[in-house]
């Protein structure tokens, strides 16, 4: 099959740390023996779990990805999957789909906001783009990939609260460029009709909230309370109640 629709030779053969042996093995052996040079590098991830069991079909414990992706969104299911390394098992649950699905809110945010002040975008290969790159080379290393994204989304998010459009542009750049190689870009083709069918919009409004808060407590930072006082007015405004507290700002539902 393999030769039939890749060639006699072809660059990744992936699978799970299970097929390493006796399935793997076996394949090379018999492209070997049939002179086939077969695949040049081999990639095998983790497992994903639930309750630290990997999930199988024998076990009765494999997850409804459709389910999920209705849910949450097929991004932020991507971006969860994204998270750990793939050499990494991965522990699925409702609670980190949620934070996956809050994370996204953020970008998404970062990318509303920015597109809506931003004339142009700068394509310049800038030293966030080298980062990223050099984590991916290394081993698919997207943990390190994706800190690099989230850091160029909070200083974008403070280039935007200083009004400093020269640097927004440079981390609108930079981010959507990210989340093209990720899969991850929201004006690909392929999420025209991504959206959580749930009705609960906790994760995404936590993510949009979380981005003001962030605003704030830099305005805070800065001492221009007037600016601060105004990010807590506007959410006040919107029905959400903002407690100080020692582990930072939280919201809430304001009760009437």
């Amino acid at each position: 099959m393999a030769g039939k629709y890749l060639g006699d030779a072809f660059d990744i053969h992936g699978g799970g740390l299970d097929l390493r042996f006796p399935h793997h093995e076996n394949e090379i052996a018999q492209s070997k023996a049939a002179g086939r040079p077969f695949a040049t590098y081999w990639m095998h991830n983790a497992w994903v779990t639930m309750a630290g069991e990997k999930m199988s079909k024998s076990l009765g414990n494999t997850a409804d990805v459709l389910a999920a992706t209705a849910r949450y969104g097929g991004r932020a299911v991507r971006l969860y999957l994204a998270g750990p390394h793939y050499r990494s098992a991965i522990e699925l649950s409702d609670a980190s789909l949620a934070d996956a699905a809050t994370q996204l809110a953020r970008i998404d945010s970062f990318l509303d906001r920015a597109k809506a002040l931003v004339a142009r975008t700068s394509d310049a290969v800038s030293p966030a783009r080298v980062a990223f790159a050099a984590a991916m080379d290394a081993d698919l290393g997207t943990p390190t990939a994706l800190a690099t994204l989230f850091g160029v989304v909070r200083d974008g998010n403070s280039a935007l609260a200083s009004g400093d459009t020269e640097a927004a542009a440079s981390a609108l750049g930079d981010v959507t460029w990210m989340l093209g190689i990720l899969g991850l870009d929201p004006d690909a083709p392929e999420w025209a009709s991504d959206a959580a069918a749930s009705d609960d919009l906790t994760p995404v409004v936590d993510g949009l909230v979380a981005t003001l808060l962030a605003q704030r407590a830099d305005a805070r930072a800065r001492k221009d309370y007037a600016a601060a006082d105004s990010i807590r007015d506007s959410l006040a405004a919107s029905g959400l109640k903002i407690e100080d507290t020692k582990d930072g700002a939280r919201w809430s539902l304001a009760k009437e």
